[in-house]
C-alpha cells in the first residue's frame, strides 16, 4: 500500500462520471457512522489499517471504496450490516463509465458480433491476459487502476453465463492467436479459453488467416450489437477514443463489412481446429 493508502482499498473516481452522486452519498453515510462512533479520521484509519488521507477522500466522494473496505468499516463501526449493505450501491459505479455504458448495451443485446484485429476480444479474455494487456499500456497505469479495469472487463463477461445469453460471434485475426501477450503460458491459457468458450452453443469464434488475400476488415476492429428492441448499434474503440455508432447509414456499413469478414474467415468448426493447432505449437 502507498503512503496515502490509496492503492488497495479504493478506486479513483472520474470527475465527469455522473455516478459521483452515489459515491458522495456513500461517503457521507460512512462519515456519519464514524462520527457517531466517536472516532476521528486518524483513529478510524488506524483501526481500518489505512491512512487518514484515504478516509478523507472516501468520505468526500473522491474515491470509490472497495467492497472489502465497507465490510471492514461495518465491523469497526459496529454498523450491523448497514455500512456493508452500501456495497450494492457502488458495485456498478466502481467501473469506468465507458465500460458501464458498453456493458449495459451488451446486456440488452440479443446478438453481439465483433471483429478483433489486435488482441483477443474483451468478452473472450482470461483474467491473466486482460491484466497483461493493461500492464502494457503507456503511460503506465497504477496497479489499483489495472485491477479496476480487469474487474470491469471480467464483469462484462458475465452475460455469457446468463440463461438468456446473446448469440456471440467473434472473428479473430490469426496474429492474435500467436502474439504472446503476457508470455507463453498466458497465451496458452488464452488459447485454451477460446476453445472452451467456442464450444458453447451460443458462441461462434472464427479465425481470419493471415494468408487470406481478400479482407474486408483492414480498416480495423468493430463491434455490432443487435438490441431487443430491434435496433442495431455499433461500437469502435481506437487509441484514445471509445465511440458508440448509432447513425443508421454508418451502422449499415459496419454490418455489411462484418458480414463480409465472416464470409472470408474460416468457419467456426475450422477455426476451433486452427486454434487447437496453434495451441499445440505454442
Amino acid at each position: 500500500m502507498s503512503t496515502d493508502g490509496t492503492d488497495e482499498s479504493s478506486w479513483e473516481l472520474d470527475p465527469e462520471d455522473e455516478s459521483g452522486a452515489v459515491i458522495a452519498a456513500v461517503g457521507r453515510q460512512l462519515k456519519m457512522w464514524r462520527e457517531a462512533s466517536g472516532l476521528d479520521r486518524a483513529k478510524f484509519g488506524e483501526r481500518m489499517g489505512y491512512g487518514a488521507n484515504l478516509i478523507y477522500k472516501i468520505e468526500r466522494g473522491a474515491r470509490i471504496p472497495r467492497p472489502e473496505f465497507l465490510d471492514k468499516a461495518d465491523e469497526v463501526l459496529g454498523a450491523g450490516g448497514k455500512v456493508a449493505a452500501m456495497k450494492e450501491d457502488i458495485q456498478r459505479a466502481r467501473y469506468p463509465k465507458k465500460v458501464r455504458d458498453l456493458a449495459k448495451l451488451e446486456s440488452e443485446a440479443v446478438e453481439l458480433g465483433a471483429y478483433a484485429s489486435i488482441v483477443a476480444h474483451g468478452l473472450l479474455q482470461t483474467e491473466e491476459y486482460a491484466r497483461a494487456l493493461y500492464a502494457l499500456r503507456r503511460p503506465a497505469y497504477p496497479e489499483d487502476e489495472i485491477e479496476r479495469l480487469v474487474a470491469a472487463r471480467l464483469a462484462r463477461q458475465r452475460i455469457l453465463g446468463h440463461p438468456a445469453a446473446p448469440l456471440l460471434t467473434v472473428v479473430q485475426e490469426e496474429a492474435v492467436l500467436r502474439r504472446p501477450v503476457g508470455g507463453k503460458m498466458v497465451l496458452r491459457r488464452q488459447l485454451e479459453h477460446l476453445l472452451e468458450v467456442g464450444s458453447l452453443r451460443h458462441v461462434e469464434i472464427q479465425v481470419m488467416p493471415t494468408a487470406v488475400e481478400d479482407h474486408a476488415g483492414l480498416a480495423g476492429s468493430l463491434q455490432l450489437m443487435r438490441l431487443r428492441d430491434g435496433t442495431t448499434v455499433g461500437h469502435n474503440e481506437g487509441q484514445l477514443v471509445s465511440r458508440l455508432i448509432t447513425e443508421p447509414k454508418e451502422v449499415q456499413i459496419l454490418d455489411m463489412r462484418y458480414g463480409m469478414i465472416r464470409a472470408q474467415a474460416l468457419t467456426p468448426r475450422e477455426s476451433l481446429k486452427f486454434v487447437e493447432k496453434v495451441l499445440g505449437e505454442t
